[in-house]
């Protein structure tokens, strides 16, 4: 074996046992943390001392191979304080990451916090693939384009000429980006395939089996179904064991959209709801919405190593060597669509080691703990009605606010038309005021309604009982 291999070896031993259990998230955000934070503040700081003394020479971030003059103690093994690193190359140069030797520390740290990701979704070991993606409608789409290569690789070369009609089936309460998807990846907003929901916005097993049934009749060959782990209005998460049997019966492609739900994961009161989110092929998680990490923080994960690879690389020989000098797999940039990438793990990464699996937990619990504050203060309250029966899925609460000059009108198209136009006026009066904003929507024959979205820890319960007496002053005289 010649040195160089020798090397390798070691650079890939040192990063596996030392950057697996010192850069993976802390589990409870315990006092470890706190030294951990004062030590990258005292880094930084140093950095800017650093750059203001124009004698150092501090040099620009551009080349790998010059990043030794950055910080003391670095190198391009990464083999002493990582974390010297992290706030320079993010704040200060804004780094692209699309191969190690450009961003080695964020390339680490993306590869162990998505496989703590997929291991918390339920799969085996943490195997499999993933990429962070500029939000939740990228990351779906990737699960489209993932999925037909896998049944149909020769499209990837051949077009969409190479493979029959493929259809999608997706909860018509999902979010839009199932149909974009559709839309821009060629298979046309037609094979998109609605599902029928029940009133609780949940896709209805059955109406997806017999559409399955009929596409195939018709001559059309069903490739992709969406489950919805948190629906974007009513919050609603589809079944998703019931929607793998079907999957596994006509061997189908399973993305579960957790855009808005996935972060339920992280509590043990809570994750049933995602209940057979493991048997998925494909899951979107956006730690940017539910886990309040800031934007943008979405991640598309994949039980199937080495698929995004081959649907995704063109071998970019200008930055994608096969002979570099340590093991190419973990210059991520040519399974992305995008190549270069912002880097968006740093603030997800550090808010983890901060916080801890722990606190996470914590801030669901509290974010649902305040939904169902509202829920109970208004269900039986005079002057509401709730959208559909029984307590919220998630932190969507959904209802109507009815001025008492409604509550004595009968039932019927008029009390309809006025009832529609009652929330857009308290919230352009809440706005005017600027007392508050609550967002409002019609749903299917549903009229405008009210939905409040808790996603905010830090909210009180007087700032809920705030709210409640917010739309009855403003709402009260219309």
């Amino acid at each position: 074996m010649n040195t160089r291999n020798i090397r390798k070896i070691c650079i890939l031993v040192f990063i596996r046992f030392f950057f697996l259990t010192y850069l993976l998230p802390a589990k409870n955000g315990e006092e470890p943390t706190i030294q951990f934070l004062l030590e990258v503040v005292e880094i930084l700081t140093n950095y800017v001392r650093k750059t203001f003394d124009r004698s150092t020479k501090v040099l620009d971030f551009h080349h790998p191979h010059q990043l030794l003059e950055g910080m003391e103690g670095f190198n391009l093994e990464l083999s002493d304080q990582p974390e010297s690193l992290e706030q320079i190359l993010v704040d200060c140069r804004d780094t692209l990451k699309f191969t190690y030797e450009i961003a080695p520390v964020f390339v680490l740290m993306e590869q162990l916090t998505l496989k703590k990701m997929r291991e918390i979704i339920g799969w085996t070991n943490g195997d499999g693939d993933g990429l962070f993606s500029p939000g939740g409608a990228i990351s779906n789409m990737y699960s489209v384009m993932v999925a037909r290569y896998k049944y149909f690789p020769e499209v990837k070369t051949k077009g969409m000429s190479a493979a029959p009609r493929l259809v999608l089936f997706t909860s018509e309460h999902s979010h839009y980006s199932i149909k974009k998807a559709g839309a821009v990846l060629g298979f046309g907003k037609e094979n998109v395939i609605l599902l029928k929901t029940d009133e609780r916005g949940r896709v209805i097993p059955a109406d997806l089996e017999a559409k399955i049934i009929d596409a195939k009749q018709k001559g059309y060959v069903p490739l992709f179904v969406n489950a919805t782990a948190g629906t974007t209005v009513y919050g609603a998460f589809d079944p998703i064991n019931d929607i793998a049997d079907i999957c596994e019966k006509y061997n189908l492609w399973l993305h579960v959209d957790g855009a808005w739900g996935g972060g339920l994961l992280m509590s043990r009161k809570h994750r049933h709801k995602l209940s057979g989110i493991e048997r998925a092929n494909s899951v979107t998680w956006n730690p940017h919405k539910m886990m309040g990490v800031p934007l943008q923080c979405s991640a598309i994960l994949v039980r199937e190593k080495g698929i995004l690879q081959g649907c995704n690389s063109m071998c970019a020989g200008y930055l994608f060597q096969p002979d570099k000098q340590y093991d190419v797999t973990y210059d991520t940039g040519d399974k992305a669509i995008q190549c270069g990438r912002h880097v968006d793990i740093f603030k997800f990464w550090l808010m983890w080691k901060a916080k801890g699996t722990i606190g996470f937990e914590q801030h669901i619990d509290r974010c649902l703990e305040l939904s169902e504050y509202l829920y109970n203060k208004i269900k039986n309250r005079e002057g509401y009605e709730m959208v559909f029966e029984g307590q919220p899925q998630h932190t969507n609460v959904c209802f109507w606010y009815i001025p008492p000059s409604l509550r004595v009108m009968p039932h019927g198209d008029k009390r309809r038309e006025k009832l529609h136009m009652v929330a857009p006026k308290i919230k352009a009066m809440m706005m005017e005021c600027g007392t508050t904003m609550v967002g409002y929507q019609p749903q299917g024959d549903k009229v405008n309604f009210f939905r409040m979205v808790v996603s905010n820890h830090a909210v009180t319960k007087s700032d809920i009982d705030f709210l409640i007496d917010e739309i009855e002053r403003l709402g009260h005289d219309l």
